[in-house]
């Protein structure tokens, strides 16, 4: 298991122009990107499935921890938190903190979580509070609408053109990440500032991921894009 320093970036290298991502070619992304998420996840899946070796459909369907090994984001930490009557979430929906005064304000209710897990959710809360400031879409979570988290957003756009390992493999830093959020290909995607932030924090975090760690069916080739 990889063990990362919290806030540490080690770098990046970009495939040459004209390289394929596993599910379309870069010139192509755009195209891709113009689809909506929820009319094309049922093709993408089943490409996914070709580029896997035919996985069985049924067997892919019942490995409910299949994305177990991507770390939660800060939206599912908060929710937690919540649910455990750790955070009032009264003290937390209506305010605005900097980063390093939601890390402190996270000292004594976040205490049992790992600092990785801390850092994960003050970007969280720095870059989405408060939610009605921030005009991104929630997810009700514990019953509250929080607003989605870095986790939420790749897992829901990045695999309309790539395998999610093509992203959660890479070690890229924020600014990095808030380059590629912004090329041509990608602009179009549906999120807004806070949400591209969020992304990008969550990524430097926990992305990185050694490819031993990713599941044999996801693995297809590793990250190549």
């Amino acid at each position: 298991m990889k063990i990362k320093t919290p806030g540490t970036v080690q770098g990046f290298m970009e495939a040459p122009g004209g390289s394929r991502s596993l599910f379309c070619r870069v010139s192509e992304q755009e195209k891709c990107f113009r689809f909506s998420w929820k009319r094309s996840r049922r093709a993408v899946f089943a490409l996914g499935l070709l580029v896997l070796g035919g996985a069985a459909p049924a067997a892919i369907a019942q490995s409910g921890d299949l994305f177990d090994f991507i770390a939660p984001g800060g939206r599912t930490l908060l929710g937690k938190l919540i649910g455990q009557g750790k955070v009032n979430p009264d003290d937390v929906l209506s305010a605005s903190r900097t980063l390093p005064e939601w890390r402190s304000f996270l000292d004594g209710p976040a205490a049992a979580l790992d600092d990785i897990q801390k850092d994960t959710l003050a970007a969280y809360l720095a870059s989405t509070m408060p939610p009605a400031e921030k005009n991104g879409k929630t997810i009700d979570t514990n019953g509250i609408a929080l607003p989605r988290d870095g986790r939420d957003l790749i897992m829901e756009y990045c695999q309309s053109c790539h395998i999610i390992t093509v992203v959660i493999t890479q070690e890229r830093s924020r600014d990095a990440w808030l380059g590629t959020m912004n090329k041509p290909s990608h602009v179009e995607i549906d999120t807004t500032r806070a949400e591209r932030e969020a992304i990008a924090d969550y990524l430097v975090l926990n992305g990185g991921i050694s490819i031993d760690d990713v599941p044999e069916e996801l693995r297809a080739g590793g990250a190549t894009y």
